[in-house]
């Protein structure tokens, strides 16, 4: 059996009108999520042995605050592929995968796309918290009934953990505007 953890990268700013998307930093609360979902990863023994991810600037830097919070830094292999992915981009994508638990960290609508298609819509109430959002700096730990990462079959998998920001500190749910 595979386990696939998706990270969606935290908030970014908008302040910078004339930056590219791909450019585009963090905001501070983004850094302070990333940071808090890296934490309690940490204390729940959330673990992989591979890490892909977007090279979007944002993305790097959820990874960087992710891994402090998370008390280690770990090595991920970039993949052009996850930005703007749709669900068949990232099924390529993890197709190449060689680890038993991989951490994919990427955007939306793609990631949330990718949970819709592996996991079915009456797995239990973390599906249908995807169903109403994936928010940003969420973190999604799936269970694959599989042993292979090129036979990723809609409805394959199920939701073990689902772990929101706004979970762990209230204060980095959504703004008030």
């Amino acid at each position: 059996m595979k386990h696939l953890i998706l990270l969606r990268h935290a908030k970014s700013s908008w302040d910078d009108q004339g930056q590219s998307d791909f450019d585009r930093p963090l905001n501070d609360k983004g850094a302070r999520a990333a940071r808090t979902v890296g934490e309690h990863a940490a204390r729940a023994g959330i673990r992989w042995d591979e890490a892909v991810a977007s090279p979007a600037r944002r993305v790097r830097e959820t990874i960087s605050h992710f891994a402090d919070g998370y008390g280690q830094p770990f090595s991920v292999r970039d993949e052009r592929d996850i930005y703007m992915a749709n669900v068949q981009s990232l099924l390529d994508v993890l197709s190449h995968c060689t680890g038993e638990r991989v951490l994919l960290v990427g955007h939306n609508p793609g990631l949330e796309d990718l949970i819709f298609h592996l996991v079915p819509k009456d797995d239990g109430p973390a599906r249908r918290e995807v169903d109403v959002k994936y928010p940003t700096a969420t973190l999604c730990v799936m269970a694959l009934k599989t042993d292979d990462w090129t036979s990723l079959e809609e409805g394959c998998a199920t939701i073990e953990k689902l772990v929101r920001p706004r979970d762990l500190d209230p204060a980095l749910g959504p703004d008030a505007d």
